[in-house]
């Protein structure tokens, strides 16, 4: 009976992680393209370039289409979205102590650390080089680290509402 219970718990509580993963995932990427707005204004560019820069990343041949900008931003959104989800999934499953302490945001902001290595150090190098050099690493390393922020406030949020429900 306890693990049946246990069980149920658990996958109740992973469950929860999809949505506030998708809402975490949303407001980080919304997050993402505010700071990159604000960056590319102030730097005298158009965030264009960057949305176009995400287009030709997945889609090259439409990179240059009318509807390359709004591409861009779609399919940074979708990423977004997905990411969320997974951090929030992992996070709950693999590190379940840690979630509505402390840790959690600090953990949050971690992995999002390792996604911006591993996008601007690995993966963008190999197929859309000439992204990495839109903006300075430091600025894009601040978008992540904002989408990490965004992400964990509402994850730490969700916790505590999922707290407040089971009591």
């Amino acid at each position: 009976m306890n693990y049946a219970r246990s069980r149920l718990a658990t996958s109740s509580f992973t469950s929860g992680a999809l949505p506030a993963g998708a809402i975490a995932g949303l407001a980080g990427g919304v997050i993402e393209i505010g700071w990159v707005a604000l960056y590319q204004n102030l730097a005298g560019q158009g965030a264009d370039v960057v949305a176009r820069g995400v287009t030709q990343s997945v889609f090259p041949t439409l990179a240059t289409a009318p509807a390359g900008v709004t591409l861009g931003i779609v399919i940074h959104m979708i990423l977004a979205v997905a990411l969320g989800i997974a951090i929030a999934v992992l996070v709950r499953k693999l590190a379940p102590q840690i979630v509505g302490t402390t840790m959690e945001p600090v953990t949050v902001v971690g992995i999002l650390v390792g996604v911006w290595a591993m996008n601007f150090l690995v993966i963008l190098p190999a197929i859309n080089p000439s992204f990495v050099t839109l903006m300075p690493f430091a600025a894009t390393l601040a978008s992540k680290v904002l989408f990490g922020f965004a992400a964990a406030f509402v994850l730490s949020f969700a916790s505590r509402q999922a707290k407040r429900r089971s009591m």
